[in-house]
């Protein structure tokens, strides 16, 4: 298992009833592949320096994953047909 961080930006609109049910369905997703979710950094919105699909602020969410190489590529691309993400990145630590 290796550890990762993976840092999430949603639509500046999104209300915290939102945010909790993506972290909710986050959470069971990275379970589903055999892995944990550590501390969740809750950032806030933020305004981007350039706009993604005419949002010009974001939601920021950074969470701490435990998990192995293989289900992090399969994370991936689950995260990257999610419509409801702005942009991704995730990182080894």
């Amino acid at each position: 298992m290796n550890n990762y961080e993976l840092t999430i930006i949603l639509e500046g609109k999104t209300t915290p009833a939102k945010k909790k049910v993506y972290l909710e369905s986050l959470e069971k997703q990275v379970k589903l592949f055999k892995g944990k979710v550590g501390k969740v950094e809750d950032w806030g919105v933020k305004e981007m320096f350039h706009s993604i699909r005419k949002n010009t602020e974001g939601y920021y969410l950074i969470a701490n994953l435990e998990m192995d190489t293989k289900a992090i590529k399969q994370l991936e691309t689950k995260l990257r047909m999610d419509e409801t993400i702005l942009r991704h990145l995730i990182i080894k630590k």
